[in-house]
């Protein structure tokens, strides 16, 4: 009995603890809603002016644009209302900015390989043609250099322009000094290094010092090939402005052809010379036979238009191009015609100045006597001065622009 009595003050009392759990865990609940009401009632509002805020004027008037948007009638009527005329305007200034834009990327592009060339100079050294030369960042500026493309066959070639047109001596240095103006005979090596052809020239040169040679091998077929080299050759070593090829068997007026190139001296990219679109010769055997006649289409097609080979001139960015790009460069048969070829695809200016061409006498003679002084003679049947030993002193006194001519210009 007493046993069952204890038993029974245990299970009043284990009930009792559970029902003063329970209340308690009621009372805790309720005290946690009110809790959460009390504190959302307070933070809601400050929430609410915080992270909604009204749309600014931009929005506003976005949300407008996108409601009138998704009107289609509206949006149809807006766009009939528009002047064609407005509408080609726009698209014209569009397309001039697009222009304005590939010319400014053509312009850094060319400043930037004139830039790698120097630092190329720089580091590789400036090329050597038997006399002192200096690295790019310390070169003088020149007007121009005029590179006349010569053969080992052609001695009494040089020895008439020596004797005509071009200075030499300390008139020579003086040219340069004083008037930026380079004057070189350019000439390779022979197929032998070192053989009679070349000593040949190394003694012609001690006595003139008048030279350009190149890491080239000579031969008629090579023009192309030699045209790259020099301009290459020539823009590594001096700073200039223009560089000009022209034969040794053309009459030149140097003081003229100075005072043409500075008219062009503000222009990057041009290409100066007689220009002509000759046909494209499939034929074999006939002279300026073109090879790969079928990359210009049909039989009996033109090439594109290029200076004529006598003579033609460049400027810095056009020759620092070349340099930079021999290597991929392709050469065809004819050397005039490579060099257009390259230019090709370039933004370049080309200018077509008839003075560059004129025949030898009588032409260039009347045009001399009416003030319009040639800058280069040549007959047009030789591709040059027809038997140019015997007769560029008859062209040089007839249509020559005077020995003080150069001596008293101002470039």
């Amino acid at each position: 009995m007493k046993e069952t009595l204890i038993m029974k003050n245990k299970g009043d009392q284990k009930a009792s603890r559970n029902v003063i759990s329970q209340k308690w865990t009621l009372l805790l609940c309720i005290s946690s809603f009110c809790a959460g009401l009390l504190f959302t009632n307070r933070m809601w509002p400050v929430s609410d002016s915080k992270l909604i805020t009204r749309p600014t004027s931009l929005e506003s008037e976005g949300l407008k644009l996108v409601s009138e948007g998704c009107d289609l009638r509206k949006l149809h009527m807006k766009n009939v209302k528009r002047d064609p005329k407005q509408i080609f305007g726009e698209v014209s200034k569009t397309h001039q900015a697009i222009q304005t834009l590939d010319k400014t990327i053509s312009s850094l592009e060319m400043e930037l390989a004139a830039a790698r060339s120097i630092q190329e100079s720089i580091v590789n050294g400036s090329p050597i043609s038997g006399e002192d030369t200096t690295t790019s960042s310390e070169k003088r500026k020149y007007l121009m250099v005029v590179g006349i493309n010569t053969a080992f066959s052609s001695r009494k070639r040089r020895d008439s322009v020596r004797a005509t047109w071009m200075p030499q001596g300390e008139k020579r240095k003086k040219l340069e000094d004083e008037k930026g103006i380079i004057m070189r005979f350019v000439i390779g090596h022979s197929a032998t290094v070192g053989g009679i052809l070349d000593r040949a020239i190394e003694a012609e040169d001690r006595k003139h010092g008048d030279f350009l040679r190149l890491d080239h091998v000579e031969g008629y077929l090579e023009l192309s090939a030699k045209t790259k080299t020099y301009f290459a050759t020539a823009v590594n070593m001096w700073d200039a402005e223009f560089y000009i090829k022209v034969d040794d068997d053309v009459h030149v007026n140097i003081a003229t052809l100075g005072h043409t190139l500075v008219r062009h001296r503000k222009k990057k990219r041009v290409y100066i010379g007689c220009m002509k679109s000759g046909p494209v010769l499939a034929q074999k055997g006939v002279r300026y036979h073109e090879p790969e006649y079928w990359k210009f289409g049909e039989n009996g097609n033109k090439y594109f238009r290029h200076a004529t080979g006598q003579l033609y001139a460049i400027s810095k960015d056009l020759a620092t191009y070349i340099s930079l790009n021999q290597h991929v460069l392709h050469k065809y048969a004819n050397e005039d015609v490579s060099l257009g070829s390259w230019f090709i695809g370039l933004d370049v200016e080309h200018i077509d100045d008839r003075r560059l061409c004129c025949g030898t006498p009588p032409d260039c003679e009347w045009k001399a006597q009416a003030g319009n002084i040639c800058v280069a003679s040549f007959d047009w049947t030789c591709s040059g001065i027809c038997r140019s030993v015997d007769r560029i002193k008859e062209v040089h006194r007839r249509c020559g622009e005077g020995e003080n001519a150069v001596w008293s210009a101002k470039f």
